[in-house]
């Protein structure tokens, strides 16, 4: 997704093997950076599915209290404001607890194709200002993300930034998950379309150096290879690198481990599967990058 980004990502993915240990991270402090390893900020997004099945000992977490993430090195929390027309029962309690404890706040919402893409942004705005409007924030800005779905269509995903660009001034982030048919619709648009979808910045989602999308695009190996096969980005802005796997009603984690990024199945101490990103910078440069796209908060 981007290119405010101060250091060439080849060289900030090099850095990313043990960004699985967290023994020598130290979660933010008030004035102070955090300690984040190999210095790529962490990342925690979740929904209403979170937090998930126990599934070993360590510490746990509620919509209500987060402090298990902060302690573990997350520096934000990205919260699910709804799907298609509905909204997320949790959003709201998981960021009031994400700022008590500190981290940087932020929304994404889940676009589907059964309804119209200007009425989903619409409720996503409306619920982001209605946030913003809910409590006396110690954050400065509220993260605006774009979840498109894989079978989104390309005046659908451009209506949808551009409606919440006009109602709040904010180029949204683009999550995009690993789809061929992703891949061929915004690959093969023409220049001034993907001119429009470079505004927003890339989300990427790789949770396996396996993971292709058909025999027209086989693994990309990397970030920078999964980069490569959507054909408008220079380079990623976020990486979400572990998810969860549903099998017979159980999550399980899966989490990219391959090369020289490998990143451990759980976070830290945690005590159940995450779904994990790492910012493609420092902790300033992703302060610098909130406030560029998300809505204000005071």
């Amino acid at each position: 997704m981007k290119r405010l980004l101060l250091l060439p990502a080849v060289c900030l993915l090099s850095q990313c093997a043990t960004v699985g240990v967290v023994s020598s991270v130290e979660a933010p402090t008030a004035g102070r950076a955090p300690m984040v390893p190999r210095g790529m900020p962490q990342i925690i997004n979740v929904s209403a599915y979170d937090p998930k099945e126990k599934q070993r000992e360590g510490r746990g977490y509620t919509e209500n209290d987060v402090s298990a993430l902060r302690a573990n090195g997350a520096t934000a929390l990205i919260a699910r404001a709804g799907k298609g027309g509905n909204l997320d029962t949790k959003c709201a309690n998981f960021l009031a607890a994400a700022d008590r404890v500190g981290l940087m706040p932020g929304i994404y919402y889940r676009l589907q194709n059964h309804v119209d893409a200007v009425a989903q942004a619409d409720q996503f705005v409306n619920r982001a200002q209605s946030l913003a409007r809910s409590r006396s924030w110690n954050a400065s800005s509220l993260l605006l993300c774009g979840d498109f779905d894989a079978n989104s269509r390309m005046s659908d995903i451009l209506r949808f930034m551009d409606r919440v660009e006009q109602r709040t001034g904010v180029v949204p982030v683009a999550y995009l998950e690993n789809s061929s048919h992703l891949k061929n619709l915004l690959g093969n648009a023409d220049p001034g379309t993907k001119a429009r979808l470079r505004r927003m910045p890339y989300w990427l989602a790789l949770y396996s150096h396996e993971s292709g999308a058909g025999p027209q695009y086989p693994a990309p190996g990397n970030p920078q290879g999964l980069v490569a096969q959507y054909r408008v980005w220079p380079t990623w802005t976020i990486w979400q690198y572990g998810g969860v796997e549903w099998q017979g009603g159980r999550s399980r984690a899966k989490v990219y481990n391959a090369g020289p990024y490998r990143f451990s199945p759980y976070f830290g101490n945690m005590d159940r599967p995450l779904e994990r990103n790492v910012f493609n910078g420092s902790y300033a440069a992703m302060q610098s990058f909130w406030l560029r796209h998300g809505l204000p908060l005071r």
